[in-house]
């Protein structure tokens, strides 16, 4: 069963700047794609427009149809209904995404209490059980906190949570892992993989980093300036790059990965 179908999708600014060019691709229920590239190639506007989130002064056209519901042009009112329910994203800083003035447990009842009409206790349970899956101590107390008050990677798994909490089909991740410490980094992995497998969900993941979409994704898709350079399993882009772009990129996280392992070692 295809999740996503992305056909011809472009992106433009209000002033007729193309961002994103006719890119296609197909994500089946329970896959693993991720979307890598460097600074402004247009991977995270993809995800975005994939979800009708595009910023203001920004267009899509083409097609996006996310699980069978056309999202390029879909009103406000269709796109709340998919958002949570059937896709959820988690993005770089969950800051950007979670209320300051808003305590970090009623963040996470209000998508619930909406999904799934849960109220007092029940909800409440909910909310504990949300924060306790995704390994976050003491859930009553990170409950009862407001996001300023908890670490990065704390807001990170709230973020998380809050995401998972209506059991979407599809988690888009943009970049969730970038402003985390190397040691928070592996550990958010870890944990996102066992997510995503424990929910059979579908993974979109967005990096700039190929060692880091190496180790949650099967397939990649490499896109430049807007437009798709290359796609294939992580073993064929790792091993068998056919462009040069792509080639850099693999040279790129191996000499990463060569001055972490002498940093670890020295």
């Amino acid at each position: 069963m295809t999740l996503l179908d992305v056909r011809g999708l472009t992106v433009r600014t209000d002033e007729g700047r193309v961002l994103v060019d006719d890119l296609g691709f197909a994500l089946g229920a329970g896959e693993r794609l991720g979307l890598i590239g460097e600074s402004g190639s247009g991977k995270s506007l993809t995800s975005l427009a994939v979800l009708g989130l595009l910023p203001p002064g920004m267009t899509a056209t083409g097609s996006a149809r996310l699980a069978g519901t056309e999202v390029v042009g879909a009103r406000e009112k269709e796109l709340t209904e998919l958002r949570g329910a059937r896709a959820a994203v988690v993005f770089q800083e969950p800051l950007t995404a979670l209320d300051p003035l808003m305590r970090v447990g009623r963040q996470i009842a209000e998508p619930l209490r909406r999904r799934t009409g849960l109220k007092g206790d029940a909800l409440r349970k909910a909310v504990r059980e949300a924060l306790d899956q995704v390994r976050l101590p003491d859930p009553r107390r990170i409950a009862r906190a407001f996001p300023h008050e908890i670490s990065g990677g704390q807001r990170q798994r709230v973020a998380l949570a809050m995401a998972l909490a209506c059991q979407p089909d599809l988690l888009i991740a943009d970049e969730p892992t970038t402003a985390l410490d190397v040691t928070v980094q592996a550990d958010m992995l870890d944990l996102l993989d066992g997510l995503v497998r424990e929910h059979s969900m579908a993974l979109l993941f967005v990096s700039h980093d190929l060692a880091v979409v190496s180790r949650i994704t099967d397939r990649v898709l490499v896109l430049r300036h807007g437009r798709a350079v290359e796609t294939g399993t992580v073993a064929d882009l790792v091993h068998r790059p056919r462009q040069a772009y792509t080639a850099a990129l693999v040279e790129s996280a191996r000499k990463l990965e060569s001055a972490l392992d002498v940093g670890a070692g020295g």
